[in-house]
């Protein structure tokens, strides 16, 4: 059991603005929208989605455009692919300073689009000097706030084993290292931050890190979908020297 420190304090809301800004340059994935004009846009929804109907109709759209009869295997790309999009700006924003608070997020999707995050009010932390501290910030407002209630609705619509989902939010996290090559200067934050949140459950266990990158030890079922037989560079189903 890791213990984690009080957060100092609240980070102002143009400080997280500055900082998912910065972080939203990194690329799509990155992206967080700040902007209170969003608020006039009805079709917001509150992330974590708690309407399992909701959540399997765009479970079900992903499904039509992977091209597979398979519900699970695109809930699994789904949850794998709205972790990243969770992780990823988190994750960079502490490399300029701040943990936001996701308790405002909010999705957006209509078909053919990509789904798109709008933070309300945006708020968050400074990010601690001590590094398991502000993993514990990141864990509890990405992991506890955001996926692990994602998890407990999509199970409503489909069965997926805790081993896959928590291997699919490891892989995501994983990726958020690319925030350091593409930007060296973020490499030493992101990094640290990265191996502190490997440390703590449920991700603990889920893979491990080689010379060659990410190995987790479960599979996303990617290589289900048609034609079939393709898999993740970091998957525990390929063969490696």
């Amino acid at each position: 059991m890791i213990a984690d420190v009080a957060p100092r304090g609240r980070a102002g809301a143009d400080e997280v603005r500055r900082a998912l800004a910065d972080a939203a340059r990194l690329g799509p994935y990155f992206q967080v929208v700040t902007d209170p004009a969003e608020e006039a846009d009805p079709t917001w929804r509150p992330l974590p989605e708690p309407d399992a109907a909701r959540l399997g109709e765009l479970t079900d759209a992903y499904a039509r455009r992977l091209g597979t009869g398979e519900r699970r295997v695109a809930a699994s790309i789904l949850f794998q692919g709205l972790a990243s999009r969770l992780w990823s700006p988190v994750v960079a924003a502490r490399a300029y300073g701040v943990v936001p608070d996701l308790s405002g997020l909010h999705w957006r999707w209509a078909p053919g689009a990509p789904i798109a995050l709008w933070l309300a009010d945006p708020g968050g932390w400074p990010a601690a000097d001590d590094p398991a501290a502000t993993a514990g910030l990141v864990h509890r407002t990405v992991l506890e706030g955001q996926l692990r209630p994602l998890r407990a609705t999509l199970l409503e619509i489909v069965g997926l084993a805790d081993g896959l989902l928590w291997g699919n939010a490891a892989a995501a996290l994983a990726g958020t290292l690319r925030a350091g090559t593409l930007r060296p200067e973020l490499a030493e934050p992101v990094g640290t931050l990265v191996r502190e949140l490997f440390e703590r459950e449920p991700l603990a266990g889920t893979g491990s890190f080689t010379p060659d990158g990410f190995v987790r030890r479960s599979c996303c079922l990617y290589y289900r979908v048609p034609p079939g037989g393709e898999m993740c560079g970091d998957c525990a189903l390929l063969r490696r020297a």
